[in-house]
């Protein structure tokens, strides 16, 4: 199916047993309610979901049961985030067998590449495969940023077609948007921004507290988009709190905890992470008690139109 770079797209957790193999019951219980609150596409295998950590047999099981689970309603987005060129051309052709409909990719982590050396490695994988390509520019946590200049050489390649944007410059929608209309579709990446982006011109929003609370994330989109903005603001507003447990290096656990209260996860974590402990545990349960106790009553968002 078309991927249209919109909307509210999950970076869904990857729901692990006690017994650290996957718990494909909750994680099936969690993808229905994304569908049922109306997201617009499914992202698999980024940081929220431990990619790291997978097996190369447990991502091919996680993409064909949310491609079963979306019957073709939205899109089904896997991260790319391999360490060597060859292996993420492997992933990929892997990601389209197992019939992913799109990929998001990172650059290089491990080794902070030059400008060269990353719009190499995204151009080879663009040019390996079919599928419609997001680039995922995360400068503050990954070290290198994909600066304008670079995508305008990127986007030589057609199938890369919209950008996650995580520089937390707000501004920067604004830049994109002036130099490449609508060739590149944008994304923010970063919760605590995503009214304003959205505001200033993005396309959607790849969530993360979206994982326990998909209806109320749903509805800040769609709220924006039909012109509703105190009712969108609002929610935003009640919501900041929670948003801002993504913007930390511990967001799997604060985000899975979260999960927990909203009945829609567990919080077990796969090693080396650890379940959050001692007062930052007490410090983030006193966030989540907090926001469910003054949850929202949400206005209807969805819209009579597709």
């Amino acid at each position: 199916m078309e991927v249209k770079w919109k909307g509210v797209m999950p970076a869904v957790t990857t729901k692990f047993t006690d017994n650290d193999s996957l718990d494909l019951e909750m994680f099936r219980l969690n993808i229905q309610a994304q569908l049922e609150a109306g997201v617009h596409g499914i992202i698999l295998g980024g940081t929220l979901g431990e990619a790291s950590t997978l097996k190369e047999e447990e991502k091919g099981t996680l993409i064909k049961e949310t491609v079963k689970l979306a019957a073709d309603k939205v899109p089904v987005i896997i991260n790319i985030a391999e360490q060597r060129t060859d292996d993420a051309v492997q992933a990929s052709a892997k990601a389209a067998e197992y019939g992913a409909h799109g990929l998001m990719i990172l650059p290089p982590m491990r080794y902070k590449a030059t400008d060269r050396e990353t719009m190499t490695y995204f151009k080879t994988i663009a040019d390996s495969t079919h599928l419609p390509i997001m680039i995922y520019n995360n400068p503050v946590d990954y070290g290198i940023e994909v600066t304008l200049e670079m995508f305008e050489e990127l986007l030589e390649c057609g199938n890369i077609e919209a950008v996650k944007e995580s520089t937390r410059d707000v501004s920067n929608v604004t830049r994109i948007r002036n130099k490449f209309g609508d060739r590149l579709k944008i994304l923010c990446g970063v919760d605590t921004l995503a009214m304003e982006s959205m505001l200033m011109g993005a396309d959607g929003w790849v969530a993360g507290l979206v994982c326990a609370f998909p209806r109320e994330t749903v509805a800040i989109y769609e709220l924006i988009r039909s012109g509703r903005l105190s009712e969108a603001r609002q929610i935003y507003r009640w919501f900041m709190p929670l948003l801002e447990l993504d913007i930390s290096p511990q967001l799997v656990q604060n985000i899975k905890l979260a999960e927990v209260a909203t009945g829609i996860g567990t919080e077990n974590v796969r090693p080396p992470r650890l379940p959050l402990s001692g007062a930052e545990r007490q410090r983030v349960l006193k966030i989540i008690d907090e926001a469910m106790a003054s949850r929202p009553v949400l206005p209807e968002y969805k819209p009579a139109y597709p």
